[in-house]
Formats: C-alpha cells, sequence, structure tokens
C-alpha cells in the first residue's frame, strides 16, 4: 500500500510539473483572444503524452544496462538539472526571444527546431496565420515545445521503479485539464494580467528528484 501511494504521488508530481507549461501557454492564448479547439487540445494532449510514454518506455530500456547503484544517482541528477533550469525559465525564455534572429540562415531538414525554440519561448509564435484560431496543425508545433521538459524527466524518472501507465493515465488528464482550464481562465482575466508559475514547475521537479533518492 505504501509503494503503490508513494508510485501515485510520484506519477502526479511529475504530470502536474510537466502539465504546467501546457496551462501557461493555453493561459496566454486565452488572454490574447486566441481560441484553442477541442480538435486542437486533443492533438497537444495525444502528442505530449505521446512522447512523455516515448521517453519513459525509452529510460526503463536503458535501465536494464546500467548498475543499480547508479541509477538512483543518474535518475536524481536528471530531475535536479531540470528542476533547476525551471526555475529560471523565464529568463531563459527571454534570452531566446531576445535572440532569435541570431539564426535566421540556419536550415533544419527535419523540422524546423529555430520554430519550436521561439514556440518555447513565446507560445503565441505557433499562431502563424494569425487567425486567432489554432489549428491542429499549429498545435502539433506547440505541443513538440512544450514536450521538451517531458523527454528528460520522463527518461530520467523511468531509470527507477516507475508505474509507467499510471504516468501516461494521469498525463493524458492533466494535459487535457491544463489547456482547457488555462484557456477558459485567461479569457476571464484581463490581459494585462502576467501569470509567471514556471518557476512552480522546477519546483516539483526538484522534490521529485529527492524522493527519488
Amino acid at each position: 500500500m505504501v509503494i503503490t501511494f508513494f508510485s501515485s504521488l510520484e506519477a502526479i508530481l511529475l504530470v502536474t510539473a510537466l502539465s504546467i507549461d501546457a496551462f501557461v501557454a493555453s493561459f496566454a492564448y486565452g488572454t490574447n483572444k486566441i481560441k484553442i479547439p477541442f480538435t486542437s487540445v486533443t492533438t497537444i494532449n495525444v502528442i505530449c503524452s505521446t512522447l512523455l510514454a516515448m521517453s519513459l518506455f525509452l529510460g526503463s530500456i536503458v535501465s536494464q544496462y546500467i548498475p543499480s547503484h547508479l541509477i538512483k544517482g543518474i535518475c536524481f541528477t536528471i530531475l535536479f538539472v531540470l528542476g533547476t533550469i525551471k526555475l529560471f525559465d523565464s529568463s531563459i525564455k527571454s534570452f531566446i526571444r531576445k535572440n532569435k534572429n541570431l539564426s535566421k540562415e540556419l536550415k533544419f531538414s527535419m523540422f524546423n527546431l529555430k520554430l519550436i525554440l521561439n514556440i518555447y519561448a513565446d507560445p503565441q509564435e505557433a499562431d502563424r496565420d494569425y487567425s486567432r484560431v489554432l489549428s491542429p496543425l499549429e498545435a502539433t508545433s506547440l505541443a513538440i515545445a512544450v514536450s521538451l521538459d517531458g523527454l528528460a524527466a520522463g527518461f530520467g524518472v523511468a531509470l527507477v521503479n516507475i508505474n509507467l501507465m499510471e504516468v501516461v493515465l494521469f498525463s493524458l488528464i492533466s494535459d487535457m485539464v491544463a489547456v482547457m482550464l488555462g484557456c477558459y481562465i485567461g479569457n476571464k482575466i484581463a490581459k494585462k494580467l502576467t501569470l509567471n508559475i514556471s518557476w512552480l514547475s522546477g519546483v516539483l521537479l526538484i522534490i521529485l528528484a529527492i524522493l527519488k533518492l
């Protein structure tokens, strides 16, 4: 019973930390009256949860080839470093926004990494056609941007025992709630009100890292 409780607690902490970015992004859309249709919400939800599931699966596979005495240390380091970075998330995004024009000449064959980074720094960049409606295609870019943290965190958590199905299930629920709630609240609150809770994601990841020791 105790093991099950802590497993669920870790899963909830992880998905909550990762869904905060989706909430903040959708809040920004809401304050700017950009609509996120249910199809786009579903697109974001499925992509975020799928990428998280892939990183969890990869982490569980890699853990079989890592000495057991090193696994907890690696897991702690990944989550703690990621959490620390998230504490300074607003500064990192500000730097990307100020320097997004430095790499105009760079070309990427698989996908536009520069676009993904710009959307990570400013979620409203995803609305490329300025239609005030986030299409499923535009939602795909946003989903990839807000999933960057999940790839590292999911891999780190999966190195130690965690219920993968439980995490994915919680992720499907939390991402859906985060996007819809963020957009709704954003629509109800004045545009001049700023919301910076990205640091909370960092705090939750650091707590999760400590629990893994």
